[in-house]
């Protein structure tokens, strides 16, 4: 890897993925960019919607280009929102992206999946190949970025890999329009209010990972031998698996007098259709995935994070 682009990189993810790709290859140039036209980043930045194909092939000439980490999406409760976008960006933003990797021969491009190519027909703790039976827009949108993903490594040689990721928890930039948001959510309600309501029920048990582990994640799976996978865009990754409840209790147990509540709204329909936990054998052998953070460690990272930002923010 010479040069990467990271698009959708002001994103959840990618607000933490592009500081971790400079820090870790120093001689690499890493391209962040998204649609906003002038954030406040550090480094090489690009306003580019990757709905058009002429400002991707611009910016991949420009630097030369020869990896691509494509984040760019709308999730799954703003995809419910606004399908008609969600599809244009999530299907019509990846295929320029592998169209552009195609013509131009990158060396790799890595395309985030997500859990929700599951549905009800899903059985627990599905692996690789089990039924998709998604029930939204984006869990379809990210069905067709497998399917993809699959057609231009086998059609065109392109490589192209890919991880189903569950919910992301993390500290630094708050989720927009996740049907796992809560997660994130209740920690900043807790140390900055005190009290949070669920939008889910307190039974919901949903496979989560930690946003460090969910770097690494995707790192990793970029620097395996492309001999030593035998899926494509389909990993499934597992690390947490909890429910509101018992994250509302570990937050407790840190968070004097927290008060959860919980009224469900309509994205406990899509937590429904989701699997509680994910078979992830074939990460494990395939590319040596593992995480590092279980759910005590996830809460005390949290907390103890959001606690020193809440106090430089009143000093």
């Amino acid at each position: 890897m010479d040069t990467i682009l990271v698009t959708g990189a002001l994103g959840q993810i990618g607000s933490e993925l592009v500081p971790t790709l400079r820090t870790r290859y120093e001689d690499v140039e890493v391209v962040a960019s998204d649609i906003e036209p002038d954030p406040d980043v550090s480094g090489p930045y690009e306003a580019v919607d990757v709905t058009d194909r002429a400002q991707l092939e611009a910016i991949i000439e420009e630097y030369d280009v020869d990896t691509v980490f494509h984040l760019a999406a709308l999730l799954s409760a703003a995809g419910e929102q606004n399908p008609d976008r969600a599809f244009n960006v999530n299907v019509g933003g990846l295929h320029n992206v592998l169209e552009v990797g195609r013509e131009y021969k990158l060396d790799r491009i890595v395309v985030p999946s997500s859990i929700a190519v599951y549905g009800p027909a899903t059985p627990d703790n599905p692996s690789e190949r089990t039924i998709r039976s998604p029930t939204t827009m984006y869990g379809i949108t990210k069905v067709l970025a497998e399917n993809l993903g699959a057609y231009y490594h086998k059609k065109y040689n392109l490589d192209v890999r890919g991880i189903r990721l569950p919910g992301i928890v993390s500290h630094k930039t708050r989720p927009n329009g996740g049907t796992t948001d809560y997660a994130v959510d209740a920690f900043y309600e807790a140390v900055w209010e005190g009290e949070y309501t669920y939008f889910i029920r307190e039974d919901t048990r949903l496979p989560m990972v930690y946003m460090s582990d969910a770097i690494d994640a995707l790192i990793t799976l970029a620097e395996a031998e492309e001999s030593d996978l035998q899926y494509q865009c389909e990993y499934n990754i597992s690390a947490l698996s909890f429910t509101a409840k018992e994250l509302s209790k570990r937050i407790e147990e840190r968070v004097d007098e927290f008060q959860a509540r919980y009224e469900p709204d309509e994205r406990q329909s899509i937590a429904d259709s989701w699997p509680s936990t994910l078979d992830d054998t074939a990460a494990r052998s395939d590319w040596g995935w593992s995480a590092e953070y279980d759910l005590d460690k996830m809460v005390d990272e949290m907390v103890h994070s959001l606690r020193q930002r809440a106090e430089r923010a009143l000093s």
